[in-house]
């Protein structure tokens, strides 16, 4: 059925009122009253039958409280954090009496099951305004201040932007940011900080603003849930999302933030139905919408330490002691990029060296010579997304030639671009500058003359190693990836002559432990290739919980 307004305000047609009201409880509010406020931890998609309701941004420091929106007969409340479970960050007031329909938060996500056609109507308008958002007032709600060139505000905005948090970045050195810290106050040994509602975390973290975002994990009951992911890479949101649209109580946890390794690609162009590509960002955004959707639970950061396999249930502990209780797992951590093993490197990181060429990055590198390090796709692309934006680019490849590792689309267009220059045969050999990245050594392989040149922002594709580090009674190749299936070790072994049973696809050494995605031993380490195997190892999961129920 055709819904028409505006995409932050569609105008629901009679049917689709009557449904969406349905599944809700009916109630009379008057002027003054707040439906929700900064601060809530949660709240209900409030429908209106009739009055209006405005929605405004709360004061901060010297700025007054700021409208956004003001909804009627016909309009629902609501924005994004009813998916995500993040605190409330602005008020909404009621400013005409009038009568609405509150949906809790269980009966919302059985709408969402349910009833396809608003589902999409929902999500589209959660979406939208959670984009409005962004760039508006609102942003106030969250402010973020460091140096451009600091590895700690690097992370707070790369975790804020990957979770689709509405905020401002103020740059230290700026007259904005100079007038921030001294409102607050803040010193410059406070930095990075965030302001958020209304006090300052000095020296903070992206886990200390989850926290305080309520975006940390959080259980909802004592029961183990049916099945628990570990990384968030499309490996990992792709079992998030087919366990959750089958019915199985899901979570998904990152130690980083949403999309892994994919999300620090600057496009994707041979991913099966965008033949215009998309970005790493955009796609696992939209894949982790859908896992919220269904009604998975998103957390990050949460880092998972250790895997428990000794006891009746699976049991995985995070970094802070939280422990959560599983009937299975998938293992999708996926694989670290490798760094260099030069002198100031880890200086250097997140203040002009990065395993990522997203706009964030590109930003921060302005029009400035950079060097690309790698002759996989992944470098590819992101040389040429650095070199559309303007930039000077080197691609440092070690290889003698581009063919080997990048497929031949990319070489033809890295080849034929007038700012990117190709380095084959050459490697960096050392780093220079003070507080931040300000030249290269490059050195060729045949023993020629090495080469000093300006570089700002190093970017390095170089390879990875599995996220297995914190693995025990996994077994694992030479080379530390999950080994699974008939990659196991051959011969009679009690585990499985108990169960009556040998390993189901993608099943690891220990029952109910699966692997998918770029950390399992003989994975194609491509992005189509990772969401097949983690859809795949939710079927495999269907079948081991099926046997023990």
């Amino acid at each position: 059925m055709t819904t028409t307004g505006t995409p932050t305000a569609p105008q629901l047609s009679t049917d689709q009122l009557r449904r969406l009201t349905a599944y809700g409880d009916p109630g009379e509010v008057v002027p003054g009253d707040v439906v929700f406020a900064p601060g809530d931890t949660g709240y209900d998609l409030v429908v209106l039958e009739s009055g209006r309701v405005e929605i405004t941004s709360p004061a901060t420091g010297d700025q007054p409280e700021s409208p956004i929106a003001e909804y009627g007969a016909g309009s629902f409340l609501g924005e994004l954090n009813l998916l995500t479970g993040q605190v409330v960050y602005v008020t909404a007031r009621v400013v005409e009496a009038g009568r609405v329909h509150r949906v809790p938060p269980a009966r919302f996500r059985r709408l969402m099951a349910e009833d396809a056609d608003l589902a999409d109507v929902l999500l589209r308008t959660l979406m939208a305004r959670r984009k409005a958002l962004r760039t508006g007032v609102a942003a106030r709600a969250v402010e973020i201040i460091g140096s451009q060139l600091s590895a700690g505000s690097h992370a707070l905005r790369t975790y804020a932007a990957r979770q689709r948090i509405a905020h401002l970045w103020f740059d230290a050195e700026t007259v904005a940011g100079q007038a921030l810290m001294a409102a607050t106050p803040l010193a410059a040994g406070d930095l990075p900080a965030v302001v958020v509602g209304g006090r300052g975390l000095r020296r903070a973290t992206p886990g200390e603003l989850a926290d305080v975002l309520g975006l940390s994990y959080r259980a909802l009951s004592g029961d183990p849930v049916d099945l628990a992911v570990v990384g968030s890479g499309p490996a990992g949101l792709a079992a998030a999302v087919y366990g959750a649209s089958e019915g199985l109580r899901t979570v998904l946890l990152d130690a980083v933030g949403t999309g892994g390794q994919a999300a620090a690609s600057s496009r994707i162009e041979n991913y099966l139905g965008f033949p215009s590509g998309l970005s790493g960002v955009e796609l696992t955004q939209r894949a982790a919408l859908q896992a919220l959707k269904f009604g998975a639970q998103l957390s990050s950061p949460c880092e998972v330490v250790e895997l428990d396999t000794g006891g009746t249930q699976l049991r995985l502990v995070l970094r802070d002691g939280t422990e959560v209780l599983a009937r299975s797992v998938v293992l999708a951590t996926g694989a670290r990029y490798r760094g260099l093993p030069l002198d100031r490197w880890a200086d250097f990181e997140g203040a002009g060296i990065y395993y990522a060429a997203t706009e964030l990055e590109a930003r921060a590198c302005s029009h400035a010579p950079l060097t690309v390090v790698g002759g996989a796709n992944s470098a590819g692309q992101a040389a040429l997304f650095l070199a559309s934006r303007g930039a000077p680019v080197t691609l440092a490849v070690r290889g003698p030639d581009l063919t080997a590792g990048m497929s031949a689309y990319l070489v033809d267009r890295v080849l034929a671009h007038p700012r990117i220059t190709v380095a084959t045969g050459t490697q960096v050999t050392a780093l220079g500058g003070g507080d931040s990245l300000e030249s290269v050594t490059l050195t060729p392989r045949d023993g020629g003359p090495s080469r000093e040149q300006a570089c700002v922002g190093l970017f390095c594709f170089i390879g990875a190693e599995p996220a297995t580090d914190w693995l025990g009674g996994v077994a694992v190749d030479g080379d530390g990836f999950v080994l699974t299936d008939v990659d196991l070790p051959a011969g009679p072994d009690p585990t499985w002559t108990a169960l009556g049973r040998e390993p189901l696809p993608f099943e690891t050494s220990v029952p109910g432990v699966f692997a998918a995605g770029d950390v399992r031993h003989g994975s194609m380490k491509r992005v189509a290739a990772a969401v097949g195997e983690g859809a795949s190892a939710v079927r495999s999961v269907h079948a081991a919980i099926g046997a023990h129920v």
